[in-house]
């Protein structure tokens, strides 16, 4: 779903564009937007004129203004609770000449009809308050299952967006900068499988140490790697290396090498240096 402050337009361009193909564009409204009706049978008055394009007017921040829904849904769910879901037939957005239909100024804009679909929830994770989602779907005369079919594979975009994350942020998968696309297709692959590997080895939710929780037996606790945030296997290690101190004599100052950082830094280094700080600031405090 792409972030745009005005995705009623984008949306409704897309659904144009891809009329003649057998696919279905779902996406999110804003909660301030409003949708429109059919303007019924066409009425000749006396002096004529054209017919209204537009009937109608359901605001989404107005109840008032809502007329009785073709389908209405309850959901019992185990992460939200309770979704009700409420779906308008064959409602169209008002288009204007901006955005992608600025090309269209010579052009008659096109009636879109779709359906409207108010989805509430009981509860959010993170004791949250749950506000109403509004969505809005190209493809009309929905029945009661695909309108649950619709607003479930909204939130289903959610967990996918947390799987890109966990592959670029944790795995890596957009830090090495490959030249060719061989090489950027193996990389995916390669994740593909380490990704899979962790969901295998995926704990069972007693084996972690989140507040609450039993700390996990070693006979129960996952491989190196692969719970508690993924986190790496590999410790700074403590070496040895000499260091020329003030009289020229070599002494021994332990250094701490960590496989993330490319330098190693002496203690007795950073001991001196926090000790020429302090005395610098004493003699400002005098």
């Amino acid at each position: 779903m792409p972030r745009s402050p005005d995705l009623t337009q984008l949306l409704s361009h897309l659904s144009h564009i891809l009329a003649d193909l057998p696919v279905a564009l779902l996406g999110r409204l804003r909660s301030d937007r409003v949708m429109l009706r059919d303007p019924g049978p066409a009425r000749s008055g006396p002096k004529g004129g054209r017919p209204r394009r537009h009937g109608g007017v359901l605001t989404f921040a107005k109840p008032d203004s809502w007329h009785e829904p073709e389908v209405t849904t309850v959901t019992d769910t185990t992460r939200y609770g309770k979704a009700e879901a409420m779906a308008w037939d064959r409602m169209h957005p008002r288009l204007t000449h901006r955005g992608p239909w600025l090309n269209h100024t010579r052009e008659e804009r096109p009636i879109l009809h779709g359906t409207l679909i108010r989805l509430k929830v009981e509860r959010l994770p993170g004791d949250r308050d749950p506000k109403p989602v509004w969505l809005w779907c190209s493809a009309t005369a929905a029945a009661p299952a695909d309108v649950e079919h619709w607003w479930q594979s909204f939130l289903r975009g959610f967990d996918l967006e947390h799987t890109f994350r966990l592959m670029k942020q944790t795995l890596g998968w957009t830090a090495p900068k490959v030249r060719h696309a061989d090489t950027a297709d193996l990389w995916t692959w390669l994740l593909i499988v380490a990704h899979t590997q962790l969901r295998l080895a995926r704990p069972s939710p007693r084996t972690s140490a989140a507040p609450g929780n039993d700390r996990p037996s070693p006979v129960d606790s996952p491989p190196p790697g692969c719970g508690g945030g993924f986190a790496t296997s590999a410790r700074p290690r403590p070496v040895q290396r000499p260091h020329r101190n003030r009289s020229g004599s070599v002494a021994r100052a332990t250094v701490y090498a960590c496989p993330t950082h490319a330098r190693d830094y002496p203690s007795d280094t950073v001991a001196q240096a926090a000790a020429r700080r302090r005395a610098l600031e004493r003699g400002r405090s005098r």
